[in-house]
């Protein structure tokens, strides 16, 4: 969803999607932190996402364009970090929810652009005199299109997964966001991690496999959910289009010297309308008359877990070091997954258990490395 994820960090696993700039530069796996380059997403790197990341406000502190969120006290933090973890959490099992309603699972592009439009509403909200978080600034649109373009899979293919995979899987999967955009980052930048991050992200990887593998399985229990080979499929192509997501959004703030909301609030738009010429051909629409009351509620309440997280990313910033923000993207992650658990009606005997603790164990040993790394930098 289009739910809107300081230095820009690496993804955090832990958001639906639709989280997108904000997530990213607030929480993240500081897959960044020795080249300054990662942010949605997501410090989405100052934990990950994001997940991040995963979400927006990653050179907001240093830029003269974007207010500076109020420094306030320990309550304050408090306060936003866990409204920003109950509507990430809120944000999945809700489009969980939309999404198994087979009317609703293929109007995937249709549901972006809600979300992107409520991104959009939320920022020009923020933009107005009486709040002045930030100055809007307009972008050509040759500039932003490839962007909104990029934006518009990174929302799409991870919602596309969530539609047909397990939560568990779903959130896990986006583990994979951290080593994939520092593959990207080598690539494409030459920045390297330390050997030592290298290394914790190995398990990492092979947890992920290990419940890719036993969660794709059959069962002749109808009670036990599953996620099929197409949910694995989206999922792994949405994990590609979020890291592309990720690198382009660094890339584009030096390259257009603006903040991320500044990013944003013109990507979110064009983003939206892009998607309006695709959505005849693509969706399958339901009767709408027949869709029922509670399903619209659900997705009123999706773009308002979206809302929320976007506008707590910005107090967050101001408010917590990297420390706590990666420790709240990884709160969030395992809670994301333990709550899919013991929705899923697996057994805590079942083997893809063993796969869930590896690739978090992994993820949070690579975390502590980079934060151990960070703090052996100069200033």
């Amino acid at each position: 969803m289009a739910s809107l994820s300081s230095r820009p960090g690496r993804p955090s696993p832990g958001t639906s999607s639709t989280v997108t700039q904000m997530e990213k530069d607030v929480f993240g796996n500081f897959d960044g932190l020795d080249n300054d380059r990662n942010s949605q997403h997501t410090v989405v790197d100052d934990i990950r996402d994001i997940e991040e990341g995963d979400g927006l406000l990653e050179k907001l502190a240093d830029s003269q364009s974007v207010r500076s969120p109020p420094q306030s006290n320990f309550g304050w933090a408090v306060f936003w970090i866990v409204v920003n973890t109950l509507a990430t959490i809120g944000i999945v099992f809700t489009n969980k929810s939309i999404f198994s309603d087979p009317s609703l699972k293929l109007a995937q592009l249709t549901f972006a652009a809600f979300h992107f439009f409520m991104t959009w509403l939320l920022l020009f909200t923020l933009s107005r005199p009486q709040f002045a978080y930030f100055n809007p600034r307009r972008i050509s649109l040759r500039d932003i299109i490839p962007l909104s373009v990029a934006m518009s899979l990174n929302v799409i293919l991870p919602n596309l997964s969530l539609a047909f995979s397990t939560v568990t899987f779903y959130q896990v999967a986006r583990i994979l966001l951290t080593p994939t955009v520092a593959t990207m980052d080598f690539v494409l930048y030459k920045s390297k991690l330390p050997r030592n991050a290298i290394l914790a992200l190995v398990p990492a990887c092979i947890g992920v496999g290990m419940v890719s593998y036993y969660d794709s399985l059959p069962t002749q229990d109808a009670s036990v959910k599953t996620t099929s080979s197409l949910g694995v499929v989206f999922a792994f192509c949405g994990i590609f289009a979020s890291s592309l997501y990720t690198v382009w959004i660094k890339s584009y703030q030096r390259k257009l010297q603006v903040s991320s909301m500044q990013l944003l609030f013109n990507q979110a738009p064009v983003s939206a309308f892009l998607l309006l010429y695709a959505i005849p051909f693509i969706d399958t629409f339901p009767t709408w008359t027949e869709v029922p009351m509670r399903r619209w509620l659900m997705i009123l309440m999706s773009g308002m877990f979206a809302a929320l997280i976007n506008l707590s990313q910005f107090f967050i910033v101001g408010q917590t070091g990297p420390v706590s923000s990666t420790v709240v993207g990884h709160l969030k992650t395992c809670l994301i997954v333990a709550l899919g658990w013991a929705t899923s009606g697996r057994s805590v005997g079942d083997k893809s258990v063993i796969g869930v603790f590896i690739a978090i164990g992994g993820i949070i040993m690579y975390s502590m490395v980079m934060l151990r790394h960070a703090t052996r930098r100069p200033m």
